[in-house]
C-alpha cells in the first residue's frame, strides 16, 4: 500500500477544514480571515474536535511562501506610482497614526509588567490596520464611493509600506538586544539605499525587458517569469539581510511599474489566495484558549486600546492634514482595527525568540474582537461625527471648518512643491547609483579579479577604471544636470542667486563623494590627484558627451515610469474637488442594465440624483464630457461628480434591474414645442447650457430660428437672444408654463 505523505494529508485536512468554516463565515457576512483563523483552530494542538496536523514543520513551510505571496501581490497593488498618489495628506496621517500607535503599545505593555522587548513588539502589532477586514468590510456596506474612503485607502497604502520597514526595524533590535542609535541608523541607511538600488534597476530593465518579450509571453509564461523574480529576489534580499517578505514586496511593486502588472496581479492571485489561507490557518493553530481565558481582561484592555487610539491618531492627524472633521472621524472609526500585519510581526517576535509565546494568541484574540466590531464602527461613523459636532463649541467647529478650506488653497503654489521635490530626488537618485557602482566593483569585481590570481595594483587599477567609466555620467549629472523648470522658477520668484548656491552645494557633494570612493582603491595622495583630474574630464573635456549619455539613460528610466499604457493600471482617482463632500469616483455600468443604450437627456441624471458624469471609459476609448445623446454601454467606466448622498442615490440607479424604477410611469406628454424669447424671460442673453431649459422642461433645445434663419441642433454654447424662437422636445406641460 502506497504511503501518502504527512505533508498531503495535513494540507488536505486543513483545506478542507477551512473550505467548510469559510463558508459558514461567508453566510453570516463575517471576515473570510476570521474564517480561516477558526479553521485554524479546530484543526491545530489546542483543540480535539477535528483530526489533528501531524507535521507542523511542513505547515510552517506552507505558512513561510504564504507571506511570501501575499506581500508579493501586495506590492503588485502598491507601486511607486499609487505611492505617489496618495499624496501628503494620507502619509503624514499614517505616519502620525502608527507613531502614536506605538507609543501606545509600548506604555501599556509597561504598565501591564511587561518586558521591554515584549511591549515593543505590542507596539508594532497594534499600529498596522488589516487591509482585508477593511476593504472586505467597505464593499460589503456598500460604502466603497463614499468620500473618506479614499483617504483610508491612501492610509493603508503607507501603512502598508511602513510595517514592511517596521519589521526591518524591530529585526535589527531584536538581534542586537540594543536600542543604540548608530545601530537604528545604520539599519536604516542600509534599508533605504537598497530600496533605491531595487526601484532604479528595477525600473530602468524590467518594463523594458517586458515590452520586447510581450509577443512571446502567454499567461503561462508570465506567471513562470513573474513567480521566478519574486522568488530570486527573496534569496537576494535574506542573502543581504533583510526578511524574505521584504524581497518579495519590492519585486511585487517593482513589476506593478510594467506593462504586464495588471496581468501578473490577476495570475498571482489565486496563488496568492491559497498560500495566504494557509498561512492564517497557521495563525489559528496557534490559538491557545487557556491563555485567552487568563489573560481576557488584557484581551478587552489591548481590543480597547486599538479601537480607542486609532480611532484619535487617525482623527487628529486627518484633521491636521487639513481633512474636514466629518471625514476625519469616519476615517478614524474604518481603520480601529488589526491584522495580517500584526500576524506577522507577532510571528516575527516567536521565530525571533524575543517574546513571550502568549503575546501570539492574544494578538489573534484582539483581531477577532476588533474585526467584529469593525463594521459597528463605520455604521456609526456618522452619528458619532454628529454627535461630537453638537458637543464642541461652535467656534470650534467653525475654526476646523476654515482650517480645512485654508489647508485645501494652500496646495495652489503646487507647481514650486513639485519642482523641489523633483530636483532633490534627482540629486539622491544619481548620488545612490554612484555610490552602488563604487560599492560594487570594490566588494565584488575587485575581489572577483584577485580570487582569479590577478596581482593587486593591476585589480585594483581595473576596478577604478571600470569604476570611474561607469559612473562618470551620473557624477556629471549630480554636479551639473540641470532642471529647466526648476531654474525657470528661480528666476521668475526673483530666487536667480540661489541658483548658484544649489550649483556649488552640488558641486560640492560630487567631488567630495567621488574623492571618497576613490580612496577604496589607492592612498589619500593618489586619490586627490584622480579626483582633481576626474573633475576636469567630467565638467570640462567629455562635458556633453557625458551629458547625452546620461540623457539616454534618464529618458529610458522616465519612459518606463510614465508609460501611458500602465497608466490604464492606476486610472481610478477619489481626488476630493474640495474641502466639502463634493468627488469624483468611478461606478461600472452592469451588462443588462434596463438603461444601456437610452441616451443620457432621457434618464435625466443630473436632475433625479444631482450628480455630473463627467467621463465614460469603454474600453480604449474615452468620453470627456458626454453629451446629452450619449449613451451608457455595458461594462462602461463612469466618472461621476457628487456628494456622498447623491453617489449613494446614483449607485442604487445604477445596480436596480427594475425597469420601473428606472423609467417611471408618467401622465405627461412628450412633444415638440415652440416658445418664444421675449424680452422679460429669464433665459435671455444666456447659452444654452446655462439657462436651465433642459431642467425646466426635461427636455432639449432641438432647434433655433432666428431672424429668419434656422439652426439645428445648436451648439450648447449659443447664446440665446431677443426674439429666438425655441423648438424644445420635452415635457408639453411643463414647456406651456414657461414665462
Amino acid at each position: 500500500m502506497h504511503n501518502l505523505p504527512s505533508m498531503i494529508s495535513d494540507l488536505a485536512l486543513i483545506l478542507g477544514t477551512a473550505g467548510l468554516v469559510t463558508l459558514l463565515f461567508k453566510k453570516l457576512n463575517q471576515p473570510i480571515v476570521l474564517g480561516y483563523l477558526v479553521a485554524g483552530f479546530l484543526v491545530g494542538p489546542k483543540t480535539s474536535i477535528f483530526p489533528t496536523v501531524v507535521s507542523g514543520e511542513s505547515i510552517n513551510l506552507w505558512a513561510e511562501i504564504g507571506v511570501i505571496f501575499l506581500l508579493f501581490a501586495l506590492g503588485l497593488e502598491f507601486s511607486f506610482k499609487r505611492l505617489f498618489r496618495v499624496g501628503g495628506t494620507a502619509s503624514f496621517t499614517a505616519i502620525l497614526e502608527i507613531s502614536l500607535m506605538i507609543v501606545f503599545g509600548y506604555v501599556t505593555g509597561r504598565l501591564l509588567g511587561w518586558s521591554t522587548m515584549d511591549s515593543l513588539f505590542l507596539g508594532g502589532i497594534l499600529s498596522i490596520s488589516s487591509t482585508s477586514i477593511i476593504i472586505r468590510t467597505i464593499e460589503e456596506l456598500g460604502f466603497k464611493n463614499l468620500k473618506f474612503v479614499s483617504m483610508v485607502f491612501g492610509v493603508l497604502v503607507i501603512e502598508d509600506l511602513v510595517a514592511v520597514l517596521l519589521m526591518v526595524l524591530l529585526t535589527t533590535v531584536a538581534l542586537t538586544r540594543d536600542f543604540a542609535g548608530s545601530e537604528m541608523l545604520s539599519a536604516i541607511v542600509k534599508l533605504s539605499f537598497f530600496l533605491a538600488i531595487w526601484f532604479v534597476a528595477g525600473i530602468f530593465m524590467l518594463p523594458s525587458f517586458l515590452k520586447r518579450a510581450q509577443k512571446l509571453l502567454t499567461e503561462e509564461t508570465v506567471l513562470v517569469v513573474a513567480v521566478g523574480l519574486c522568488l530570486l529576489m527573496v534569496v537576494f534580499a535574506t542573502t543581504v539581510g533583510f526578511s524574505s517578505a521584504l524581497g518579495a514586496f519590492i519585486m511585487g511593486s517593482i513589476l506593478a511599474e510594467t506593462i504586464e502588472g495588471e496581468r501578473i496581479h490577476h495570475l498571482v492571485a489565486p496563488i496568492k489566495n491559497l498560500f495566504s489561507a494557509v498561512f492564517f490557518i497557521s495563525v489559528g493553530m496557534l490559538i491557545d484558549p487557556h491563555v485567552i481565558a487568563l489573560y481576557w481582561r488584557e484581551v478587552l484592555l489591548l481590543s480597547a486600546v486599538v479601537i480607542v487610539g486609532k480611532t484619535f491618531s487617525v482623527t487628529l492627524g486627518s484633521v491636521l492634514a487639513g481633512q474636514t472633521l466629518k471625514s476625519s472621524v469616519q476615517s478614524g472609526m474604518a481603520l480601529a482595527q488589526i491584522g495580517e500585519f500584526s500576524f506577522i510581526i507577532a510571528t516575527l517576535g516567536l521565530n525571533l525568540k524575543v517574546i513571550s509565546e502568549k503575546m501570539y494568541p492574544m494578538a489573534v484574540a484582539v483581531s477577532v474582537v476588533t474585526a467584529f466590531t469593525t463594521p459597528y464602527m463605520l455604521r456609526a461613523s456618522e452619528k458619532v461625527y454628529g454627535l461630537i459636532e453638537k458637543v464642541l463649541p461652535a467656534k470650534v467647529v467653525s475654526a476646523l471648518d476654515s482650517y480645512s478650506v485654508i489647508s485645501f488653497s494652500m496646495s495652489g503654489n503646487k507647481e514650486w512643491k513639485e519642482q523641489v521635490r523633483a530636483y532633490i530626488l534627482k540629486v539622491l537618485l544619481n548620488s545612490v547609483v554612484v555610490v552602488a557602482i563604487f560599492l560594487l566593483m570594490a566588494r565584488v569585481f575587485l575581489p572577483f579579479l584577485l580570487e582569479r590570481q590577478v596581482e593587486e595594483g593591476p585589480a585594483k587599477f581595473i576596478s577604478l577604471s571600470a569604476t570611474l567609466f561607469l559612473s562618470a555620467p551620473f557624477l556629471w549629472a549630480l554636479a551639473f544636470g540641470r532642471t529647466k523648470q526648476f531654474e525657470i522658477l528661480l528666476m521668475e520668484q526673483g530666487k536667480g542667486s540661489h541658483n548658484y548656491v544649489f550649483l556649488v552645494s552640488r558641486i560640492m557633494l560630487a567631488v567630495g563623494l567621488l574623492g571618497a570612493m576613490v580612496a577604496q582603491f589607492v592612498p589619500l595622495g593618489w586619490a586627490i590627484g584622480i579626483t582633481l583630474w576626474m573633475v576636469v574630464v567630467v565638467g570640462y573635456v567629455l562635458s556633453q558627451k557625458l551629458r547625452n549619455v546620461y540623457q539616454w539613460f534618464e529618458n529610458r528610466f522616465l519612459s518606463n515610469l510614465h508609460d501611458d499604457v500602465q497608466k490604464k493600471h492606476a486610472r481610478k482617482s477619489n481626488r476630493a474637488l474640495a474641502p466639502w463632500d463634493a468627488h469624483i469616483t468611478e461606478f461600472t455600468i452592469p451588462s443588462e442594465a434596463p438603461f444601456v443604450g437610452v441616451p443620457l437627456h432621457m434618464l435625466s441624471i443630473r436632475e433625479k440624483f444631482g450628480v455630473t458624469i463627467a467621463l465614460i471609459e469603454r474600453g480604449r476609448r474615452r468620453i470627456t464630457a458626454p453629451g446629452r445623446n450619449e449613451s451608457l454601454m455595458p461594462h462602461d467606466q463612469v466618472h461621476v461628480i457628487g456628494t456622498d448622498e447623491q453617489l449613494i442615490g446614483f449607485k442604487l440607479f445604477i445596480e436596480s434591474d427594475d425597469e420601473a424604477a428606472v423609467f417611471p410611469e408618467s401622465d405627461s406628454e412628450y412633444s415638440l414645442e415652440q416658445y418664444l424669447l421675449s424680452e422679460k424671460s429669464p433665459y435671455l442673453n444666456k447659452s444654452i447650457r446655462d439657462c436651465g431649459l433642459r431642467e425646466a422642461t426635461h427636455g432639449l433645445v432641438v432647434g433655433i430660428e432666428r431672424e429668419g434663419q434656422r439652426i439645428l441642433n445648436p451648439d450648447s454654447s449659443e447664446t440665446l437672444q431677443k426674439g429666438d424662437v425655441l423648438w424644445i422636445v420635452g415635457d408639453r406641460e411643463k414647456i406651456l408654463l414657461l414665462e
